[in-house]
């Protein structure tokens, strides 16, 4: 599809990363490193970011960019971050990044570009955000732009209301899940608070969801939050699938998750439909495999590695072959926020896709035309069955949800509404 025309005056435009975009695998990586090369068909692009600098040269930033910058991320030590925890009314994500030396860039980024714009991606460089509006000297001073990738307080008291149901102080002793609980709590309750801060210090605040949007409208009443949804490269993802980079993949009877496996909410999903899901679907398909694709594997995943019909991957280089080989795509997640990037990768390669309600929050999809919605282990089970053995009402589903993501959720769409958000009154309020 054509992306949308604007008349919209060229801009000198600074994003603020916290990991370096590229190569775009995962959730911000992939959000950024698109917005980016939209925006530098039409616009003078600046990047300054967090990652390792030795590794940052020869990409495609170098291109698209007038200029990149890159600066290494503070270590922290375990000790270091308890101290944090223990002593600082801050959020974990506002003491992850603090760094002189990206001050110090930032600073001379502005001095020496001044920019029209200066785009600050995700809540763990909200500090930069109040560092900009605390040097505003009068109609002359960039636009700040806060693009809330998650509504971050949400995603913590919904993991605290996850591991909380979990735990009983009757029964037996579940100490790590009362300790994510009660970490859950605290960072919801800072991070409300710190949230509230960094949407109040924007000019514009960019959610990926109405939903978002209005959690942050009731957190903030006095703005306006944009969305600007999260995207796929249709073109990428119809196009021709790589080969596995092994003899082995996923089968036509086989189920597939993708994500980063690190990360809190990804690891719930993989053991919750591990444990509770996939036993009640092998008491009638046994043969079914179920494959979790994605780096760094947390080591709660440890006990799932001994189990022959769960396969972890970890790290690969493309992850369509995967998705393509299974039968269905599955989202079982139960804890989190925004949009997901992983439902429009399967969406746009034709997938049949059973997700929580949640995994697939924000997408104005009907259930059972696009994708299928469970939320219980027998109804996530069941639908899973009832999909293996239906393989035209999967390509049904597969064909529909193509044409939901192409028709909406292209980059080439979603680009020029970025765009628009430069335009207009200094803050929307």
């Amino acid at each position: 599809m054509p992306p949308e025309q604007t008349s919209a005056a060229p801009k000198k435009i600074l994003f603020l990363t916290p990991q370096f975009p590229y190569p775009p695998h995962q959730g911000t990586t992939i959000r950024n490193y698109n917005l980016i090369a939209g925006l530098a068909q039409r616009h003078e692009v600046h990047l300054l970011s967090f990652g390792d600098p030795a590794k940052c040269h020869g990409t495609p930033l170098d291109r698209l960019c007038c200029s990149v910058e890159v600066v290494a991320p503070p270590q922290h030590t375990v000790t270091k971050r308890l101290r944090g925890l223990l002593l600082s009314r801050l959020p974990d994500m506002a003491q992850r990044l603090p760094s002189p030396q990206f001050e110090s860039k930032l600073n001379a980024l502005l001095d020496r570009e001044r920019p029209d714009v200066v785009e600050v991606e995700g809540i763990e460089l909200a500090q930069y955000l109040f560092q900009l509006a605390g040097r505003r000297a009068g109609s002359g001073d960039p636009l700040l732009v806060f693009d809330d990738h998650n509504a971050e307080y949400v995603l913590q008291q919904r993991a605290f209301e996850t591991d909380f149901r979990r735990t009983s102080p009757f029964g037996k002793a579940q100490v790590r899940r009362w300790i994510g609980a009660a970490y859950s709590f605290v960072q919801w309750k800072r991070l409300e608070s710190y949230e509230r801060r960094a949407c109040q210090a924007a000019d514009r605040v960019v959610a990926v969801s109405e939903t978002d949007a209005q959690v942050l409208r009731d957190l903030v009443p006095a703005i306006e939050p944009v969305v600007v949804p999260n995207g796929v490269d249709m073109e990428l993802h119809t196009g021709p699938v790589p080969p596995l980079p092994t003899a082995s993949g996923p089968g036509e009877q086989d189920l597939v998750f993708t994500g980063k496996m690190d990360f809190r909410p990804n690891v719930d999903a993989v053991l919750w439909f591990a444990q509770e899901v996939l036993p009640l679907i092998q008491r009638k398909a046994p043969e079914v495999r179920f494959w979790v694709v994605g780096m760094n594997p947390h080591s709660r995943l440890a006990t799932l590695a001994d189990d022959p019909s769960v396969e972890l991957t970890g790290w690969v280089e493309h992850v369509r072959p995967f998705i393509a080989g299974a039968a269905i795509y599955v989202v079982p997640l139960r804890i989190g926020g925004g949009t997901r990037l992983k439902i429009l990768q399967a969406m746009a390669m034709g997938e049949a896709i059973v997700s929580t309600g949640l995994g697939c929050e924000g997408f104005d999809v009907v259930p059972g035309q696009e994708l299928v919605i469970a939320d219980t282990p027998d109804e996530f089970a069941s639908a899973v069955l009832e999909l293996l053995h239906d393989p035209d009402r999967r390509r049904r589903l597969g064909s529909a949800a193509r044409n939901f993501a192409g028709s909406k959720y292209d980059w080439q769409i979603i680009v020029p509404q970025l765009e628009k958000v430069y335009e207009g009154k200094t803050r929307v309020a």
